[in-house]
């Protein structure tokens, strides 16, 4: 697997990492046998960037992903998360406060089983907090070698800014991905590149959409929480089919899945931006894996931005709770 650096603090990953969340979380059941061989596949290929959070499970996530690489630690780029606490009665808190980041980082290495996180990302920006305080914590945390390199997700550019001038931000990760263009258009892109810090693209796929394999919302399983996202509703759902319609027939000629020419697309926007598509299955692992040696031509990308020009998806991307937790 080729690699990327994220920022320029030193950190290096595989050019496109492993999200996790799926296999303990969220999108329905998965077979933990199964999702056990994917994780030790993408290791076996290369794909080293592995990416979890607290808040998935909660906690559950972790203990998986740290018993899988038990044994294997030095051959892994470690990502989690903290700062979205899910309460037992659903609803979802954010925690900024420096005592929390503290707890927060010991109660996940404690999960995951090691003695330090290469990137530590705050998983939402918390309002009531000063981001200088909270990233101020969390450069405490590389003094006393629990963290290598910190990260925020989903932040606005004032916040990125004034986080990166309290301690060194080696990556952001925000949703990127061919119907969710939106860091081209907020400013969230532009102020990475200007900074210097590294991009990781989560929902890379649109949680599956891009893929081409759903054709309507009973595809999910009933607990699925995508059910509950605009995207994959009703009149959205059929919208947003034309475009990957569109998407699988440019697929076809190029030869390639709709899943791998939505993260080749990815990978042509620019040597910083690292994808982290999520999967349980070692099928789809390899799919994905291949997208990193299919070459893109300007005509390509041209048609690419006919196809999935910023704005074509229908609807928001997360129900309006889950907006409002976005860009600040």
């Amino acid at each position: 697997m080729l690699t990327r650096p994220l920022g320029s603090q030193g950190l290096v990953v595989s050019a496109i990492g492993l999200g996790c969340m799926g296999m303990s979380d969220l999108y329905g059941p998965s077979d933990p046998a199964e999702a056990r061989a994917t994780l030790h596949r993408a290791l076996d290929l290369g794909i080293t960037f592995l990416d979890t959070a607290d808040a998935f499970g909660p906690h559950t996530n972790e203990r998986f992903v740290g018993e899988a690489i038990r044994g294997r630690r030095d051959e892994v780029v470690l990502a989690t998360k903290f700062g979205l606490v899910r309460t037992p009665d659903g609803r979802v808190a954010v925690n900024g406060r420096p005592e929390y980041v503290f707890a927060a980082c010991d109660a996940s290495l404690k999960r995951l089983g090691v003695d330090y996180i290469d990137l530590f990302y705050q998983h939402r920006v918390d309002p009531d907090v000063p981001i200088d305080e909270t990233v101020g914590a969390m450069g405490e945390l590389v003094a006393r070698g629990k963290v290598r390199f910190v990260g925020l997700s989903e932040a606005a550019p004032d916040t990125i800014r004034r986080a990166h001038a309290t301690f060194p931000i080696s990556a952001l990760q925000t949703e990127y991905s061919l119907w969710t263009r939106d860091p081209e258009e907020n400013g969230v892109l532009d102020t990475v590149r200007e900074l210097g810090i590294g991009f990781v693209a989560y929902a890379p796929l649109g949680r599956g959409f891009l893929t081409g394999r759903l054709r309507s919302p009973d595809d999910l399983a009933p607990e699925d929480v995508r059910r509950l996202y605009p995207r994959f509703q009703s009149e959205n759902f059929a919208r947003n089919l034309e475009l990957v319609e569109r998407l699988c027939a440019l697929a076809l000629e190029k030869k390639v899945t709709p899943a791998q020419l939505a993260i080749a697309w990815l990978l042509a926007r620019g040597p910083d931006i690292v994808p982290i598509p999520g999967t349980t299955r070692r099928r789809s692992l390899d799919e994905n894996r291949d997208a990193a040696w299919i070459e893109l031509t300007p005509a390509d990308l041209e048609r690419l931005d006919e196809i999935a020009p910023p704005g074509a998806a229908a609807g928001p991307r997360y129900p309006e709770p889950g907006m409002q937790a976005v860009h600040r």
